[in-house]
C-alpha cells in the first residue's frame, strides 16, 4: 500500500507503516480463544464499488462490471472476496457472488458490520455479517457459517478492536470474537476500551472496562485481554496508563469516592487517598495531588518527592518542583537532588551519547549536551530535535531549518522551511516555500532530486517522487532507478522525449508515441493515465486507449484508473470508481 506526501511547513516526523503486497493474518491468543485479523493490501482488491448516475454497483480489477449500477448502496466487505451486500430503495438488502447469483438467500436483513475507530483502508468487518431471525440477530461468516445463533438484541463492532464485537444479550454487553468466542462474557451494563495500543499490534491486546448500573450510579472494574478479571466492578472510575508500554503489568489508577490510587494487576499500589494521580513519560514516574499540593512517586508507590509543593513538571530525566513562593527545586528522577539551574531543562534523546538541553531563562535557546552533560553546540538554536546517529534537526531565529552532526557542521543546510524523515526509509525530505520545491535526500545527505510541487509515495521496495511533469523513482537504499526497476512485472513504462511523454516496453521499444504532456506507470491493475491540454485519458498494458483524454481532476495527486473508470476518494478508507 502506498503511502503519499504532500510537505507540510512544519518540522514533523512522520510515522509510515507499509502494508506488505499479500495477505495477512495477525493472530491473537487468548486463552486459547484464537482468532485472526485479515490485512490486506489495495494491490490484492479484486472487486470494487461502482458509482454511475447516482446508483452503485460492482466491478473487477479488470473493469468488467460484476453488478449493474441499479442499486441505492453496495458494500463490499472484502474486497478481495466475491460478496456483494446491495441495497434496494427500501434498504432491504440482496447479497450477490461475482456470477451475479444472489446467495446467503437462508438468512434475512444480512448488514455488514462497519468498524468504529479503526485506522484501515476497509471500514468493515471482512469476514462477518450480521442477520436476524425472530427479531433477534446473529452472526455469519462470509462463507455463510453461523458464528453465533440469532439469540441477541444488538450486535456491533467494539471501537478500536477490530476482530471484536460488542453484543448485548438479556440487556447485558458482552465482547465476542470473530470466530464466534466470547472474550467477554455478556454480563455487564457497558463494556469501552482500555485504550493501550502499541505500534506493532495496535489495539489487540488493550483490555475491557467494564461497568453496572447501581443505585449509587455506576461502578467499574477490569477485565484483562485473556478475559481474567482484574478488578470486580465496584470503583466510581477506572482508567489504564497506557503509555506505559508493558504486556505483562497492567497499571489502573481508580476513585473511590473522588479519591484516586493505583492498582498494578490486581495488587494496590497506591491507596485511594489523592484528588488525582498522573503518569509522567519522561521518567516513568507518577505525580500526585492531595489538597492542592503534589508530590512525586515511583510506580511501586514510594513516594520519592513529598506531596508538598504547589506545582511539579517533569522534563526529561528531571523533575522540577515549586514551592507556594515560587521558587523551584530540580530533582533527579529518583528524587535525588538535582545540580542544575532550574531553568534549564534536560531532554533524554533515542541515542544515549547525547542530550537535548533547554534553558528557558534566555527565552527557549536550545543546544546539545554529550554523554558527560557537557555543552557540544555554540550556536543559538531555537529548536532542536534528534534525527539518528550523530544528526539533529535544528532551527534558528527565523524558522528556518536545517540539519547538522554533534561538531555542528551543516550537512543540510539551515535555510528549509520544512523537513521531515521518511520512517522505513533513510531519506529525508525538505522544503522550500518561496518556490515550493521538495528536496529528496539519501541517509549520507547527498541531494538526490529538487523538485517544484512534489508528491512523494512510499512502497514496500521503492520510493517515488513526482509532479505534473515529472517522476523519479528511487531504491530503499539511496539510489535512483528507472521505472522497469521499480515495477518489473509492467509490460509497459512511461517515458518522457523531448517535454512529451509516451510509452516504452522493457526493451525500450517505443509502444506509444510521445504525445502527451504526462503519463503515469501502469497501476496494480494494468491501467495507466495519459495527460493532454489538462485532461486525463487511460491506456491499457498493451498501450491501447480505453479513453480519449477527457477527465479533468483538481487533485494533485495522479488519478488512478480500472478501463474507463476512475477512482474516488470520498472518505477515510472509502472510495469508489465511475465515469
Amino acid at each position: 500500500m502506498k503511502k503519499k506526501y504532500i510537505i507540510m511547513l512544519v518540522i514533523v516526523l512522520l510515522i509510515i507503516i507499509a502494508v506488505a503486497g499479500w495477505f495477512i493474518y495477525g493472530k491473537i491468543q487468548q486463552n486459547g480463544r484464537e482468532y485472526e485479523i485479515e490485512q490486506i493490501a489495495t494491490g490484492d482488491y479484486q472487486y470494487f464499488i461502482l458509482r454511475q448516475d447516482g446508483n452503485y454497483g460492482v466491478i473487477n480489477r479488470a473493469g468488467d462490471i460484476i453488478i449493474e449500477p441499479e442499486y441505492t448502496n453496495v458494500i463490499i466487505p472484502n474486497p478481495t472476496k466475491a460478496v456483494f451486500v446491495c441495497y434496494d430503495q427500501n434498504s432491504n438488502t440482496s447479497v450477490f457472488n461475482q456470477n451475479k447469483e444472489q446467495i446467503l438467500t437462508e438468512y434475512n436483513q444480512i448488514q455488514p458490520i462497519r468498524l468504529k475507530n479503526v485506522a484501515s483502508d476497509l471500514m468493515y468487518e471482512k469476514n462477518m455479517l450480521t442477520y436476524v431471525q425472530d427479531e433477534k440477530i446473529g452472526l455469519i461468516n462470509l462463507e455463510g457459517e453461523v458464528l453465533a445463533d440469532p439469540i441477541y438484541e444488538t450486535i456491533e463492532a467494539l471501537p478500536y478492536k477490530e476482530g471484536e464485537l460488542l453484543v448485548t444479550l438479556d440487556g447485558k454487553v458482552g465482547v465476542m470474537n470473530n470466530k464466534g468466542n466470547y472474550m467477554v462474557e455478556p454480563k455487564y451494563d457497558q463494556i469501552t476500551v482500555d485504550n493501550y495500543t502499541t505500534e506493532e499490534n495496535g489495539y489487540r491486546y488493550a483490555g475491557y472496562i467494564i461497568s453496572n448500573t447501581t443505585d449509587e450510579g455506576y461502578r467499574y472494574g477490569y477485565i484483562n485481554v485473556n478475559g481474567d478479571m482484574i478488578l470486580q466492578p465496584e470503583y466510581t472510575e477506572i482508567s489504564r496508563i497506557i503509555d506505559i508500554q508493558d504486556t505483562n503489568n497492567i497499571y489502573l489508577i481508580v476513585a473511590q469516592n473522588g479519591q484516586y490510587g493505583m492498582f498494578k494487576n490486581q495488587e494496590q499500589i497506591i491507596g485511594n487517598e489523592y484528588q488525582s494521580i498522573s503518569y509522567n513519560s519522561e521518567n516513568n514516574t507518577l505525580t500526585l495531588e492531595k489538597t492542592k499540593k503534589f508530590g512525586v512517586s515511583t510506580l511501586e508507590g514510594n513516594i520519592i518527592i513529598p506531596v508538598e509543593y504547589s506545582q511539579i513538571d517533569s522534563t526529561g530525566e528531571y523533575i522540577y518542583a515549586t514551592n507556594t513562593e515560587g521558587t523551584a527545586s530540580v530533582y533527579k528522577e529518583d528524587g535525588s537532588p538535582a545540580e542544575i539551574d532550574s531553568n534549564v531543562y534536560i531532554l533524554d534523546t533515542d541515542n544515549e551519547n547525547y542530550q537535548i538541553k533547554i534553558d528557558t531563562a534566555q527565552g527557549s535557546v536550545y543546544s546539545i549536551l554529550n554523554q558527560s552533560g557537557e555543552q557540544i553546540t555554540a550556536t543559538t538554536y531555537t529548536y532542536i530535535n534528534y534525527l539518528y546517529d550523530n544528526y539533529f534537526i535544528v532551527s534558528v531565529s527565523g524558522g528556518k531549518v536545517g540539519v547538522i552532526n554533534d561538531k555542528e557542521e551543516q550537512v543540510i543546510p539551515i535555510q528549509y522551511d520544512a523537513i521531515e524523515k521518511l520512517s522505513g526509509t533513510d531519506y529525508i525530505i525538505t522544503r522550500l516555500s518561496e518556490n515550493t520545491s521538495t528536496q529528496l535526500y539519501d541517509k549520507d545527505f547527498n541531494q538526490l532530486c529538487d523538485m517544484a510541487n512534489a508528491i512523494v509515495d512510499v512502497e514496500d521496495t521503492y520510493v517515488k517522487v513526482y509532479n505534473d511533469t515529472e517522476t523519479k523513482y528511487f531504491d530503499l537504499a539511496g539510489n535512483e532507478i528507472q521505472n522497469t526497476q521499480a515495477l518489473p512485472d509492467n509490460q509497459i513504462y512511461a517515458k518522457s522525449q523531448d517535454g512529451k511523454w509516451g510509452f516504452v516496453d522493457k526493451s525500450g521499444n517505443v509502444v506509444v508515441d510521445y504525445i502527451y504532456d504526462k503519463t503515469t506507470d501502469l497501476n496494480a491493475y494494468g491501467y495507466a493515465g495519459i495527460l493532454l491540454d489538462g485532461k486525463w485519458g487511460v491506456v491499457n498494458s498493451q498501450g491501447e486507449v480505453i479513453v480519449e483524454p477527457t477527465y479533468t481532476f483538481n487533485a494533485r495527486t495522479e488519478p488512478e484508473f480500472i478501463k474507463e473508470y476512475y477512482k474516488v476518494e470520498y472518505g477515510y478508507g472509502e472510495f469508489y470508481f465511475t465515469k
